[in-house]
């Protein structure tokens, strides 16, 4: 695990943290009230769209977004250079690691850096640790310990007992672990395309005593037995994917589903507030997401029905701590915020067919 950073690096830390902070907490709501009284209290998506361009904030406020997001993974870079690498790449230790140096990182993958991070998490060992110490900072610091991964599992997974659990798009492991944690008679797989990203998973659960099976493999081929799942999970996933690649993991995701089989992911959805639904749209272009605005286009739901899944819905999540919401509405917030929801379906079984 990335060590802490020394005072001097904490400090440039903590500077981009405290701009991402004050573009959220401040300048945001200073961009809702002026465009709000530009369109006057209009919904209309286009005339509060122009209203928001037009007012005097949004220039700042566009360009504070992704300077300090490039400030942060500067500082994130910088801290992870000065330090030498956390133990070797690969360890012994309960778990597995499969990697394949045959397989061929998609396009769509690899030609964009996303989240303004250079490079991408699969370029490198220390990309990965980069990816690492930024992933808990980029959410404006409230993540420390990966607080929203843990009450996902909590609120938003059914307690019941899964012979195997597959995590897709896992990275470093952050969203893996809990299920092993929360499930420890359970097989817990994470899939994921970034080699340098599961070297970290695997060494991290193998020093928390967490045997987790960790694959270098698509998400949308993962080479697991039909029928053999009992939850399919993702964390902050499916929006970084091109339509016909979501489509064809919520194919795969009901491949690998038996009858009765769930599935629950975490990602991000229209909240309904004009100005807020546009402030995130115009986020990926912003932090270098070009996918995002797509999911948000596109109905998930019918891909979830297309691909043999049941019951599909989006239910409200708020990482604040009462996680999973009983209701698709968002409460009331001020601030910029990422639109938490959780995606909930599940495998048909044959007496439902």
């Amino acid at each position: 695990m990335t060590k802490q950073p020394d005072l001097g690096q904490r400090a440039r830390l903590d500077f981009a943290l405290a701009l991402r902070q004050q573009w959220a907490r401040r300048m945001y709501p200073a961009l809702v009230r002026d465009s709000r009284k530009r369109a006057e209290h209009t919904t209309d998506p286009g005339t509060v769209a122009d209203a928001v361009h037009r007012s005097g904030v949004y220039p700042w406020f566009a360009w504070l977004e992704r300077t300090s997001q490039k400030q942060l993974w500067r500082a994130v870079s910088d801290a992870v250079a000065a330090e030498p690498e956390a133990g070797p790449p690969d360890v012994a230790g309960p778990g597995e690691l499969q990697l394949d140096p045959d397989l061929e990182l998609p396009g769509w993958y690899t030609d964009v850096d996303i989240h303004l991070q250079p490079g991408g998490i699969w370029s490198s060992d220390d990309a990965a640790r980069v990816y690492e110490l930024g992933a808990k900072l980029v959410m404006l610091g409230e993540n420390d310990d990966y607080v929203f991964h843990r009450l996902f599992v909590e609120t938003a997974v059914p307690d019941r007992p899964y012979r195997r659990i597959v995590d897709l798009g896992c990275g470093f492991g952050k969203s893996t672990r809990p299920f092993k944690a929360g499930w420890p008679d359970a097989e817990v797989v994470g899939v994921d395309l970034a080699a340098p990203a599961l070297r970290l998973a695997h060494r991290q659960a193998a020093a928390a005593h967490l045997a987790i099976r960790f694959l270098q493999r698509d998400a949308r081929r993962t080479g697991l037995e039909s029928s053999s799942v009992d939850l399919v999970t993702a964390t902050m996933l499916i929006h970084e994917l091109p339509t016909e690649v979501l489509a064809d993991v919520l194919v795969e995701a009901s491949r690998l589903l038996a009858p009765g089989g769930l599935l629950r992911i975490l990602d991000f959805q229209p909240t309904g507030d004009p100005i807020r639904d546009l402030a995130m749209v115009e986020h990926g272009r912003h932090n270098n997401e070009p996918y995002l605005p797509r999911l948000f286009a596109v109905d998930v739901l019918e891909l979830c029905r297309r691909a043999g899944l049941a019951d599909a819905g989006w239910v409200a999540f708020d990482e604040r701590g009462a996680g999973r919401l009983e209701t698709a509405s968002w409460p009331e917030r001020s601030e910029w915020h990422f639109p938490w929801a959780v995606l909930e379906a599940r495998k048909q079984e044959e007496r439902d067919a």
